[in-house]
């Protein structure tokens, strides 16, 4: 039998097992994540973990994929598997992707590099988030010829909009994501409580404080009279400026005593979405890029025909791992809903392993999709009635 990366872990496991030692990294999931949770601090466990209201669209999702059962079949040749897909004409070694998962330094140092350099060890496609720790231009370095997205948040800003997606094309990346259903923040009660958002610390926030048009914004604030303050002095105000200072690009001497690194949240807390965004709105959009564009948050299946008729190139059907919105469907459960009216023009859906964020592409037969798993990848399947769940191998 060939071997594999999961086939060479257990055996390298089993090998160290036998001079005494153990795996650092637990196996499981459930203490993967419990272990996770013990190393980081209260807040970013509460902002990785937490989803919006009573959290019942996360616990939605993963009864979605609990309600699904695997059949085995027997006597099938498995010695030489092909795993390999095609998406946007570039060929990848299995349907997995990265998800973009904003403000990995909470959970990392690496942050976003780390991410990178694995998906590029792997092959595995990686999405750049428009809120990372780092800029877009380090992280297309980190995976070198390795494929990567870009996930676009739309600022209420046009020019900021074109700025950004332009830097995704001269960095190389493949195609533009398009995160739809955050015009808003969702109601999160384990941010809340803490009240704590990352971003007034200016963490999340590299690809604006690295974009020309975002520093220019930023420069036009700063110029105009200042408001007088009614924050109180007080420890914690003293942290969130150190804070503010260190995550700011520059000397962290020279951060602590500007303004900038405080002008530059509150900039972007000003231009961070645009409610206003619609369907007409993406034509802007296709001017910009002739990169595929990929919508991440279509759940209804009319919004996909919608997508297609409107030339874009794939969607994720996606509830953001119920962060948004409390009491929403199950991604999972929308697939065959999509199967049925999707099919003759997405020609496959995917789901994620915690049913985050499934995948339809008008161009290729497959989809791969992120989760927000431990591993943030899934595998791709088809609805097949009445045959259930199928493994899609581009047929």
């Amino acid at each position: 039998m060939s071997d594999t990366f999961g086939r060479g872990v257990q055996s390298r496991i089993y090998l160290d097992g036998v001079s005494g030692r153990r795996p650092r990294v637990p196996t499981d999931a459930r203490r993967l994540e419990e272990a996770a949770r013990r190393k980081l601090s209260a807040r970013a466990w509460a902002y990785v973990a937490g989803s919006s209201g009573t959290e019942r669209t996360a616990r939605a999702n993963r009864e979605a994929f609990e309600r699904r059962r695997i059949v085995p079949r027997m006597l099938r040749d498995v010695a030489e598997r092909d795993l390999t897909v095609e998406l946007f004409g570039r060929r990848h070694p299995a349907p997995l992707l990265t998800a973009p998962i904003g403000v990995l330094d909470l959970a990392h140092p690496d942050a976003d590099l780390g991410v990178a350099q694995a998906a590029s060890a792997l092959g595995i496609p990686f999405i750049a988030s428009n809120q990372a720790s780092v800029p877009l231009e380090d992280t297309a370095e980190a995976v070198g010829g390795s494929p990567h997205w870009f996930q676009l948040y739309w600022s209420s800003s046009d020019e900021l909009v074109a700025s950004l997606v332009g830097r995704a094309e001269r960095a190389g990346a493949e195609a533009i994501v398009v995160t739809l259903d955050t015009h808003s923040l969702g109601w999160r009660p384990r941010d809340l409580d803490l009240a704590y958002l990352p971003f007034a610390e200016g963490r999340g926030i590299a690809q604006y404080t690295s974009d020309p048009v975002f520093q220019r914004l930023v420069a036009e604030r700063a110029s105009r009279p200042a408001q007088p303050s009614t924050q109180r002095i007080t420890p914690a105000a003293v942290a969130t400026l150190v804070s503010l200072a260190r995550n700011h690009p520059g000397p962290f001497a020279g951060n602590l005593r500007s303004l900038t690194p405080r002008v530059a949240v509150q900039t972007f807390l000003d231009v961070f979405s645009r409610p206003s965004l619609t369907w007409e709105d993406l034509a802007f959009l296709r001017g910009l890029t002739a990169l595929p564009i990929v919508l991440k948050g279509i759940q209804h299946p009319d919004d996909a025909r919608r997508a297609v008729d409107a030339g874009i190139d794939g969607v994720l059907v996606s509830n953001h791992g119920g962060r948004q919105v409390d009491g929403a469907v199950a991604a999972l459960d929308m697939l065959p809903p999509w199967s049925r009216r999707s099919a003759p023009t997405c020609r496959c859906c995917s789901t994620a392993a915690s049913a985050r964020a499934p995948m339809c592409s008008s161009r290729s037969p497959w989809a791969p999709v992120p989760s927000r798993s431990a591993a943030r990848a899934c595998t791709a399947w088809r609805w097949r009635a009445p045959l259930g769940w199928r493994r899609c191998c581009g047929t």
